[in-house]
């Protein structure tokens, strides 16, 4: 008889020991206008943890300013520290583990509101800030991937657990992996070998940053859903690297690209009227004209990202987060089954954030979550569940 682990016992996660296998996804919150911690951040993260989960990731935190996707996103400096260290001091006094999401936004970022230009790995167009991103100098990624290593150790000076590189949604890294995006004649273009230069660079500067200070994860896309992205084929391969490099502890396998497709990622209902709303003009008239092929929508179902995860799972044998539609015990329990290490919620956990507890008291609880979406443009207010008063 073959038997899995249980998702409520503890589980290590590199030099960590978190209290289950559950991790709250990151979730771009919307709750720092002044790119520093505030006490509505504090108290998004405080509810899932005293919810249930095992370790609660903190996004987005740019290592750069110019790599935010908007201005008042949070980024790495120490006049950040004093708020994070109050964020982790939080999710910790309610017993869970605190990780930060480190990245560079790339392409995404939208140079209109952050005031500094966005860099890609080729000069391209960004239909978010309706503008042309400039190709990115190779003294940009040496500043960029060095970036990464100081923001890493910000985050262990800040009292986190873990951080989580993000090599995904065609961010600056992920950008690089991708052949649609990347069309340079550089080392940095071409082969996946040079394609995946930045992400096996970004890796071990993290790693030199922290040592074994704290888990290393890194978010990592399995399929852009663009035609010519980055697909699953590659996405074996560049696991199959980050493993043998050993700079991670963990991949948390996603897909989708925020510049290019980003329902992709989410499945369910596509919330056209409600993204319109809440973007600037000219984007809003843009998006009520052509949000229906700009923001397409794709059929819900549990565990959406199980069937491309497992071609990964299959490939090497580091920790894997799998992530997309766990919502339910029964669907925790099948993650365990197919030899997933951990588990990650996002979108259940903004209606119930104490979901956790309730499946864990109950297993036959179901989440209250309908897969709308529209919690989506609420990412621009303020995070949250607009079924929820």
């Amino acid at each position: 008889m073959t038997t899995h682990p249980d998702v409520f016992a503890p589980a290590t996660l590199g030099p960590v020991t978190l209290r289950n296998r559950i991790v709250k996804s990151a979730t771009f919150e919307g709750r720092t206008p002044d790119a520093l911690v505030t006490d509505e951040l504090i108290e998004f993260h405080r509810r899932p943890a005293a919810g249930g989960v095992g370790m609660s990731t903190v996004a987005y935190c740019a290592v750069a300013p110019e790599g935010r996707t908007e201005r008042g996103q949070l980024w790495m400096r120490p006049d950040a520290v004093p708020g994070l260290r109050r964020l982790t001091d939080a999710i910790h006094a309610e017993g869970a583990a605190a990780s930060a999401q480190l990245g560079h936004a790339g392409p995404v970022a939208n140079e209109k509101s952050t005031g500094l230009p966005a860099l890609a790995p080729s000069r391209s167009f960004n239909p978010l800030s309706m503008r042309m991103i400039r190709s990115a100098t190779t003294a940009d990624i040496a500043r960029i991937t060095a970036a990464h290593g100081t923001a890493a150790r910000l985050a262990v000076d800040s009292g986190f657990d873990a951080v989580e590189i993000h090599f995904g949604h065609n961010y600056f890294a992920s950008a690089f992996l991708s052949p649609k995006l990347n069309r340079r004649t550089d080392s940095f273009g071409g082969s996946l070998e040079n394609r995946a230069r930045v992400v096996r660079d970004v890796a071990r500067t993290v790693r030199d940053a922290v040592g074994g200070r704290v888990a290393i994860l890194a978010k990592l896309n399995m399929d852009d859903g663009v035609p010519g992205g980055f697909w699953l084929d590659e996405a074996i391969q560049v696991a199959r690297l980050l493993e043998h490099d050993g700079s991670v502890d963990a991949l948390e396998l996603t897909m989708g690209s925020s510049l290019l497709n980003p329902m992709y990622l989410f499945k369910g209902d596509a919330p056209v009227r409600e993204f319109a709303a809440a973007m600037p003009q000219p984007v809003r008239l843009g998006v009520q004209l052509a949000g229906k092929s700009m923001i397409r929508a794709y059929p819900y179902r549990d565990l959406f990202m199980l069937e491309h995860a497992r071609q990964i799972r299959a490939a090497v044998t580091l920790p894997l987060v799998l992530l997309g539609g766990v919502t339910d015990r029964a669907g925790m329990d099948t993650a365990m089954a197919e030899g997933f290490e951990f588990v990650a919620m996002a979108r259940a956990l903004l209606r119930e954030p104490d979901l956790v507890n309730r499946i864990r008291a109950e297993s036959r609880t179901q989440s209250l979550c309908i897969h709308c979406n529209k919690c989506m443009p609420t990412i621009f207010s303020g995070a949250r569940c607009v079924l929820v008063e």
